[in-house]
């Protein structure tokens, strides 16, 4: 089993919820880049846990960088960083190890490594490793950041809330950044408080909700990516889907242009007040043929409800082969998508980094 993803940049994630630690390694970063470890802090404190509306698991997200760095600036050789886990409660896991958690990866896990794999926290599948994805992805938006792109998401919708709409042609970058600075990163206050209270009204309920993460990125020059396999559809989606709980990706108008027809569909071509060809529209969020048109590139991640809620659920006994139910108990995001907004912009960073190479 493979955990690594990239080619021009490399990166490999190893470690376990509930083990010593979890780490990345990022392999082929350009040397001379200085990396502002406060603002790669302030980053991962987006999607640490411990809030008001997250699990409220202790984990300090402090990463140790072991190797890469020298006084602050990349050196050429493979970044290694690692976060301690601390605050870990594994006995209800290791309780119910032949009970599969309905939604989890747990019996698939169990038959593939025929009752070896960790079931402590959901081992190597749990949303813990989005922690050293999230670091890599800060420190490619630091790089990314320094050649004129932006990377910015914000939560879109949680169930049936859903938050004002984006620009598509000239996104609010400065209301993506105050986004980001509040606990519930909607464009509006009011949308924000709207997804708070349905939040807390499922998790009252013992239960858990569903929602969708948009991401912009700006400054991109036309011409990235390539036909076919190789696109930048391609590329973001893959990396994407390495987020637990992601069940869909559109770009631009995305599934609703199956209801369009080409004429409605179609982004005029013209040439903006600096000399500069552009589109009229941009239904097609950025990507054209597999390559960056150098519009905004726009597109929406779907995650799925946390599946570890509080209700009592149906499930079976792997040993004994019966029937049973179960009931998961510990500290859960009631919704998943909140603190996947900085995991989106990471591995959209991640991928641009890459395909800019």
């Amino acid at each position: 089993m493979s955990s690594t993803i990239g080619n021009s940049i490399k990166v490999t994630l190893f470690g376990e919820s509930h083990g010593e630690a979890v780490g990345v390694v990022i392999d082929s970063l350009p040397a001379g880049e200085p990396i502002d470890l406060g603002e790669l802090e302030a980053f991962l404190a987006r999607r640490a846990p411990g809030g008001r509306y997250a699990s409220q698991r202790k984990e300090r997200d402090i990463p140790h960088i072991l190797s890469g760095l020298v006084d602050g600036v990349t050196c050429g050789s493979p970044l290694c960083a690692v976060f301690e886990n601390g605050d870990t409660q594994s006995q209800e896991y290791l309780k119910n190890r032949f009970l599969p958690r309905p939604g989890h990866g747990d019996y698939p896990n169990f038959i593939r490594h025929e009752g070896y794999s960790d079931v402590r926290g959901g081992g190597h599948s749990s949303a813990r490793l989005t922690a050293p994805l999230a670091l890599a992805g800060g420190i490619a938006k630091q790089l990314l950041a320094r050649r004129g792109i932006q990377v910015q998401a914000r939560l879109l919708s949680v169930g049936g809330v859903k938050d004002i709409p984006l620009d598509p042609v000239r996104p609010d970058c400065q209301a993506l950044q105050a986004a980001s600075e509040r606990e519930i990163p909607a464009l509006t206050q009011e949308a924000a408080g709207r997804m708070a209270a349905l939040i807390e009204e499922v998790r009252g309920e013992g239960d858990s909700i569903g929602g969708v993460v948009e991401c912009c990125v700006t400054g991109l020059p036309a011409g990235l990516g390539a036909p076919i396999f190789d696109g930048v559809e391609n590329e973001i989606s893959r990396m994407v889907f390495g987020i637990p709980a992601v069940r869909g990706i559109q770009f631009g108008a995305g599934f609703d242009a199956a209801g369009m027809r080409g004429s409605q569909h179609n982004d005029p071509f013209c040439i903006d007040e600096t000399g500069e060809v552009r589109t009229e529209t941009n239904r097609h969020g950025g990507v054209l043929g597999g390559m960056t048109s150098g519009m905004p590139l726009l597109f929406q991640a779907a995650f799925k409800p946390t599946p570890s809620i509080a209700m009592e659920q149906k499930t079976v006994d792997l040993l004994t082969r019966t029937e049973t139910t179960i009931q998961i108990k510990g500290r859960h995001d009631p919704c998943v998508a909140l603190r996947a907004v900085p995991c989106v912009e990471a591995a959209a960073a991640l991928a641009i980094l890459s395909l800019i190479g």
